[in-house]
């Protein structure tokens, strides 16, 4: 990654944005065809510092979404390509499975619902489990049913980037950081990028920007639907003596009217566990878009919720000691926070699926939020088959 290198004048493709997916998407386009000259332009300093690098590093199943969906089909296919790719590079990743876990009966019904979305889905291994069979799972974990799920691993996405950074490079595509893109203009057989390093001209160009995706693909002229509300994330660090108490991933039943996956225990690769995340609106443009409001007052009991759990870690331990009783407030030090860029419909609902919209020369990802990391070499594809089509 350069930036001292100055990004091209010229090339036949522009990759936006050098998160997970858009070094996937670079890499998909440059295997079909390698004679192209292709170039990733990212804004930051440094590759892989949004949504990539700030997560639990989970690589999801796909349990959760609903059957058809874009988030369900290309999950289950796309953690066996990252599973595969992890083997191949020598990427530290483990399959410490997952517990979903039903904290009281009231809940049994929507735990029925994932098993059911689960194992339409095709979930490898997702078996049901009584409260005795979740403490054999995870011991200090109580509840009275779970679902588990083996197959469910975790890894360091920003990992992976890196990796797909080097194999760009090694294939001669430029991956220049330091460059973010300002403006959009079509000129005659391909577009013009403006960005903060002067101007590349391109046949065609792929947008995987993240809280950025809205506003450069009305840049380049498409639908300013739907658009990109950040959600800023928190986590908390368990203490490594408390981390015991934690074997692999333990989640709640979550709420299936919202898009997030509620306050979980995560262990990382490197040995961390973490508590979280926190959804709280994040500053930003977005505040002075009146459907912000309206998705606000559908869900303010939510957001009380959500705005107790970042201000207290008693209250965000307390959401966790639900379902592992033993932990307490002062088991957790530090942590580390995130954005989730998260596309909102012009009727103020959360649009809970991959979103891609195209113009003649642009493909846009409007709407990857997770699991696109787990997702991305499947998703590569989906996106890589649509700028064939307008491309050539």
């Amino acid at each position: 990654m350069s930036t001292d290198t100055p990004p091209p004048s010229e090339c036949d493709l522009v990759v936006v944005g050098a998160g997970i997916l858009g070094l996937a998407v670079a890499r998909e386009l440059t295997a079909r065809r390698p004679d192209r000259v292709t170039v990733v332009l990212e804004a930051a300093s440094a590759i892989a510092t949004g949504q990539t690098g700030r997560n639990s590093g989970v690589i999801h199943a796909g349990i959760y979404y609903a059957p058809g969906s874009l988030k369900a089909r290309l999950c289950t296919a796309g953690a066996q390509e990252l599973y595969a790719f992890c083997e191949e590079h020598g990427i530290a990743h483990e399959r410490c499975g997952k517990l979903i876990v039903a904290r009281d009966p009231s809940e049994l019904p929507r735990l029925h619902e994932l098993e059911r979305r689960g194992h339409e889905n095709g979930v490898p291994r997702l078996r049901r489990l009584d409260a005795a069979g979740l403490r054999q799972v995870e011991p200090h974990a109580r509840g009275v049913a779970a679902l588990h799920s083996p197959n469910t691993g975790i890894v360091d996405f920003a990992e992976v980037a890196h990796v797909l950074a080097r194999l760009l490079e090694e294939r001669g595509v430029a991956v220049v950081t330091g460059c973010g893109v300002e403006a959009v203009h079509d000129r005659p057989g391909g577009i013009v990028l403006r960005h903060a390093r002067g101007e590349t001209r391109a046949r065609f160009a792929v947008f995987c920007a993240g809280a950025g995706a809205d506003r450069l693909a009305v840049a380049a002229g498409a639908s300013p639907d739907p658009r990109i509300v950040p959600f800023r994330g928190a986590y908390l660090h368990l203490k490594p003596q408390r981390r015991a108490l934690v074997r692999g991933l333990i989640y709640p039943v979550p709420d299936p009217a919202l898009p997030f996956l509620g306050v979980h225990l995560s262990r990382h690769i490197d040995g961390n566990v973490s508590l979280g995340p926190t959804a709280l609106l994040a500053p930003g443009r977005h505040l002075a878009w009146p459907r912000t409001w309206r998705m606000a007052r559908r869900w303010w009991r939510t957001g009380l919720t959500e705005l107790r759990h970042a201000v207290s870690r008693r209250a965000l331990a307390g959401a966790a000691a639900e379902y592992v009783p033993e932990l307490r407030p002062s088991d957790f030090a530090g942590g580390f926070s995130g954005t989730r860029a998260q596309a909102v419909g012009r009727d103020g609902t959360l649009v809970d699926d991959f979103v891609v919209s195209e113009t003649e020369r642009t493909l846009h990802v409007r709407n990857a939020p997770s699991p696109a990391a787990t997702s991305a070499f499947a998703l590569a594809r989906l996106v890589a088959d649509r700028a064939e089509r307008s491309a050539g």
